[in-house]
């Protein structure tokens, strides 16, 4: 819903829109023609405080939509108008992956960050990535990996990102916070700058995500943040072996 016109730019002093600019309604339709372009919507957030609130408020919200509608749909269901950790935030999640700095979350894991043309997520895959006692009633959607093949010694690298449905009532969440698990003492989230928790530290990675990514048991690591983004990293395996590979229940 577009709400009433605002022809100045009111929260800035220093902003350039001094004798005004275009209406909410003018730019929505522009952004939609364009397919909702990230790098567009980019841009605009850049030009004033006033073109970025929009951005947040509507523009990565209808991106988010156009890009992933049923998953949009599903994250929505509950009732709520927003998303844990911002549109602009799940927008990013959808069309980045994070990569790994050395001395980072992924310890010298070291590949950059990039934007993907298009990810696949999934919530029947997500269930392979929550321990059994959480299968029940939580939702995790989680993407297919990105390749980073022959990383020397690393071997076959998969950046995976994925995000829970209302991750504050989930039993996830729930379970992080009895056990007791630390944030993360330096990284957080790339995508909403809120604190990690470790699923292995936690020791709640279940044997089936292994099986899912297609990846060695013991090579899997992923955070979940506060807002319950999630992002994690594996060694995959051969394709003759992962083509073997038997799903875990």
């Amino acid at each position: 819903m577009i709400i009433a016109k605002q022809y100045r730019c009111i929260h800035s002093a220093t902003c350039h829109c001094t004798k005004g600019h275009i209406s909410e309604e003018v730019l929505f339709l522009m952004v939609q023609h364009l397919n909702w372009n990230p790098n567009v919507i980019a841009t605009l957030s850049c030009v004033c405080k006033w073109f970025d609130d929009l951005a947040k408020r509507l523009l990565w919200k209808e991106f988010c939509r156009g890009r992933a509608p049923k998953m949009m749909s599903d994250l929505q269901s509950s009732g709520s108008h927003s998303v844990d950790g911002s549109w602009r935030a799940l927008g990013k999640l959808l069309i980045y992956c994070s990569g790994s700095s050395k001395g980072g979350l992924f310890n010298d894991v070291q590949i950059p960050g990039h934007f993907v043309h298009r990810t696949r997520f999934s919530r029947t895959s997500g269930r392979s990535f929550l321990p059994p006692q959480c299968r029940t009633d939580d939702i995790l959607y989680v993407s297919d990996p990105c390749e980073h093949l022959d990383q020397g010694e690393d071997g076959d690298l998969g950046f995976f990102r994925g995000i829970f449905k209302s991750f504050s009532m989930s039993k996830v969440r729930k379970l992080l916070i009895k056990k007791g698990t630390p944030f993360h003492p330096t990284e957080v989230c790339p995508y909403c700058k809120a604190k990690l928790w470790s699923m292995l530290q936690a020791k709640m990675i279940p044997q089936s995500a292994s099986c899912r990514l297609g990846a060695y048991e013991d090579s899997i690591e992923y955070y979940v943040c506060l807002n319950g983004h999630m992002l994690g990293v594996c060694t995959l395996l051969p394709l003759s072996d992962s083509e073997g590979a038997t799903e875990f229940q």
